[in-house]
C-alpha cells in the first residue's frame, strides 16, 4: 500500500473526471490524508479522446480512452511533477472497468514515459490491495456527506435551471452552496445527521425561491452506465443538449448506485464485514429517505427510495446480474415510468459490459411491459458520429 508524504504541498492526487456535480464536494474526503486532490475538468472531448487513443486500443470501452487521455494530458501540461503525483482510479472491483482500468492506466503511463506517477485504486473488493488507498472512518464520513449533498444539489439544479427567469442564477446558487458545504466537509464541521437535514431543507428552499418562467417542459429520464451518466465529457454534454431543446433532464442520484453496490456486493457469509455493509445500507437508506421527503415537500420530484425501487423492479428486471451498474439500469427505467416519466434516454458507451448485458438485454422487455414509454439507446464512441447521437436524442424528444 502506498505511503503518502505528510507535506500536503509535495503531493497531488489526480482524479479523472467522473462525477461533475459531486467531486467539488467529494474531493474533501481525502483532505486529511496529507495531499491536495485535483479533479480534472477538461471541457473539450476531441483532444482528450485523441490523446487517449495513442495508448488504448479503439476496442477498449470509451470511458477508459477518455480517462487515459485526460491523465496523460494533465501530466504533460507541466502543472504536476510526476514523481509527486498519484493517479486515483475509483474502481468498483467488478469486471470490465472495475479491474482492467488499473492495468490500462499503468500501461499508458509507461508508454508515455510518465510512469513516475503512481496509480492508486479505491474499492472494497480487494482488487490490487498493494496499491489500494485505505479508507478511514473520517474519510467515509466526509464522503457520505459529499455524496448526499451532491445528490441534493444535482437534483435541484436540473429541476430549476431550465425554468429560471434570470439566466445563470441557478448555477450561481449551486456554486454558493458548494463553497459553503466544502468548508464544512474540509474542516470536519457540522457533519451530523441533524445538520445535514437542516441543510437539505435550506437548499430546497433556496432553489424554490428562484424566479421561474412557468413554462412546461418534457422530462427526459437518463439511465446510463456510471461514467456516461454523470460526466459531461463522457456523454457529450447530454444535459445541456436536452435543456437547449426545451427539456428537463433528470439524473438519478449517486446514492442509489452506492446502495445498489453495497446491497449486491456484501459478503455472503455473516461476518464482521457483512455487518458493516448492512449498517452502511441502513444509514444510507435513512438519509436518502430524508432527502427524498425534503425534495417532494418543496415541490421537486425524485425517484423512489432504493429499497422501494429494488422491490418494485423485480417484477420486470432480473436481479441476478450485478456486474457494473447491472440490474440498477433496468430498475431506474422502470421507476421513471412508474413516476410518469415516459421518455427515457439510455446512454451506453461503446464497449461497456454492463450496458450490453444488463441494459440492452432488458430494455426490450421493459418496452413490452410499458408500451406507452419511449426508450432510446445512444452510444458515445471515439469513432461514433455526434450527428447520429444527437439525432437519436431528438427522435426521443419529438416522439409522442
Amino acid at each position: 500500500m502506498y505511503k503518502i508524504r505528510k507535506n500536503q504541498e509535495e503531493n497531488t492526487i489526480l482524479i479523472p473526471a467522473t462525477l461533475d456535480m459531486h467531486f467539488p464536494l467529494l474531493r474533501y474526503m481525502f483532505w486529511s490524508k496529507g495531499y491536495k486532490c485535483v479533479d480534472l475538468r477538461d471541457k473539450e472531448e476531441y483532444p482528450v479522446r485523441e490523446e487517449g487513443l495513442k495508448y488504448a486500443n479503439h476496442d477498449i470501452c470509451y470511458p477508459s480512452i477518455l480517462m487515459t487521455g485526460q491523465v496523460v494530458r494533465a501530466l504533460r501540461s507541466g502543472k504536476y511533477d510526476p514523481k509527486k503525483t498519484f493517479i486515483l482510479m475509483p474502481t468498483a472491483g467488478d469486471a470490465c472497468r472495475g479491474a482492467c482500468y488499473i492495468g490500462l492506466m499503468k500501461r499508458a503511463l509507461k508508454l508515455s514515459h510518465l510512469d513516475d506517477a503512481k496509480v492508486m485504486t479505491i474499492n472494497v473488493r480487494h482488487v490490487c490491495d498493494e496499491i489500494s488507498l485505505k479508507i478511514t472512518l473520517d474519510m467515509a464520513i466526509r464522503g457520505l456527506f459529499g455524496m448526499f449533498y451532491g445528490d441534493m444539489l444535482m437534483l435541484l439544479v436540473h429541476q430549476t435551471r431550465p425554468y429560471e427567469v434570470n439566466k445563470g442564477e441557478t448555477d450561481e446558487l449551486y456554486r454558493k452552496w458548494v463553497r459553503r458545504l466544502s468548508r464544512d466537509i474540509r474542516l470536519g464541521k457540522h457533519l451530523t445527521l441533524c445538520a445535514m437535514k437542516r441543510n437539505f431543507e435550506r437548499m430546497a428552499q433556496s432553489f424554490r425561491a428562484v424566479k421561474r418562467t412557468g413554462e412546461k417542459r418534457k422530462v427526459v429520464g437518463i439511465v446510463a452506465e456510471f461514467y456516461a451518466k454523470y460526466c459531461a465529457l463522457g456523454n457529450w454534454d447530454m444535459v445541456k443538449f436536452l435543456e437547449d431543446n426545451q427539456c428537463e433532464a433528470h439524473l438519478n442520484g449517486l446514492s442509489w448506485y452506492a446502495l445498489y453496490y453495497v446491497d449486491s456486493h456484501k459478503p455472503q457469509k455473516y461476518n464482521a464485514e457483512r455487518l458493516g455493509f448492512e449498517a452502511a445500507k441502513k444509514l444510507m437508506l435513512h438519509v436518502q429517505g430524508c432527502m427524498i421527503k425534503t425534495l417532494r415537500k418543496n415541490g421537486f420530484h425524485c425517484l423512489s427510495r432504493y429499497d422501494v425501487m429494488e422491490k418494485e423492479s423485480r417484477k420486470y428486471v432480473s436481479h441476478n446480474l450485478t456486474v457494473g451498474d447491472g440490474w440498477l439500469l433496468g430498475a431506474e427505467a422502470v421507476d421513471y415510468i412508474r413516476h410518469g416519466v415516459k421518455k427515457i434516454l439510455c446512454n451506453a458507451p461503446f464497449g461497456c459490459m454492463a450496458n450490453v448485458c444488463a441494459g440492452r438485454g432488458v430494455y426490450p422487455a421493459i418496452r413490452r411491459a410499458f408500451p406507452e414509454a419511449s426508450l432510446v439507446v445512444v452510444e458515445p464512441d471515439s469513432s461514433g458520429s455526434k450527428l447520429n447521437y444527437f439525432n437519436r436524442i431528438r427522435m426521443l424528444i419529438d416522439s409522442k
